[in-house]
């Protein structure tokens, strides 16, 4: 599956810079609209991050979230500051399809645990980001000691299916998915269903994540640089 990607900030459609709140560029002031167009390109998937939650641990963006599930018909998967059970809950009840579990699958496994068992690992994907095979947590702000591969195991063993997993040193940068990551997390747990996300061009690096055996990946730069189209991620993700 291929996910169109909206970052939300400030109730804004906005992308950042390899994670750096300070580098901003506004892509759609009606983030609403935004999701409209891509169903009206034949996508049936969305991937929504409120930027704002992920470095407050809170809420921030829970009416524009509200208004894009009310106007998008397909599976609407939400990313950010989601770290309480109660906020979880809420947001599925709001018709959230998928929810991204981030730095408390690091900081607070009983409760990412406690998600899996209740909400199951279709609607509870795990979202392993960081930097030179380790994770990041609080909105990039912080380094673990962590290997991206451990947590993948340990969540795994937790019940978890789906990891989005992020290398925040290619994300927004147009260079290109970390293939060697990518490669070498789905050679050691070729049982997890991975989501490739950040750096990615073009249909070509979707293809050859697809040949790698990675056939899910988000999207999101790109579209707004026009070096990919909603129609041409469209035909690949009918493949």
């Amino acid at each position: 599956m291929i996910f169109p990607a909206i970052d939300l900030k400030a109730g804004q459609s906005v992308r950042l810079y390899q994670g750096d709140f300070s580098q901003a560029t506004l892509i759609n002031a009606d983030p609403v609209v935004q999701a409209q167009q891509i169903n009206a390109a034949g996508l049936q998937q969305l991937h929504l991050v409120d930027l704002d939650g992920a470095k407050s641990g809170r809420p921030e963006n829970l009416a524009t979230v509200a208004a894009i599930r009310a106007a998008f018909n397909g599976t609407l998967e939400l990313g950010g500051g989601i770290r309480s059970y109660d906020l979880a809950a809420r947001y599925l009840k709001l018709g959230v399809d998928r929810l991204i579990i981030g730095s408390a699958a690091l900081t607070d496994p009983a409760l990412v645990k406690r998600l899996l068992t209740t909400f199951g690992g279709e609607r509870i994907v795990i979202g392993v980001d960081g930097q030179d095979g380790q994770v990041a947590i609080n909105g990039w702000l912080e380094q673990s000691q962590t290997k991206m591969s451990t947590l993948i195991q340990t969540m795994m063993a937790s019940g978890a299916k789906h990891f989005v997993v992020t290398d925040v040193a290619r994300d927004g940068t147009m260079q290109g998915p970390n293939l060697n990551l990518l490669g070498q997390l789905h050679a050691q747990l070729p049982q997890a269903q991975l989501v490739a996300s950040g750096g990615i061009r073009n249909v070509a690096d979707l293809q050859t994540l697809q040949a790698m055996g990675i056939a899910d990946a988000i999207i999101g730069k790109a579209l707004y640089e026009g070096s990919v189209t909603l129609a041409e991620l469209a035909e690949v993700d009918a493949c």
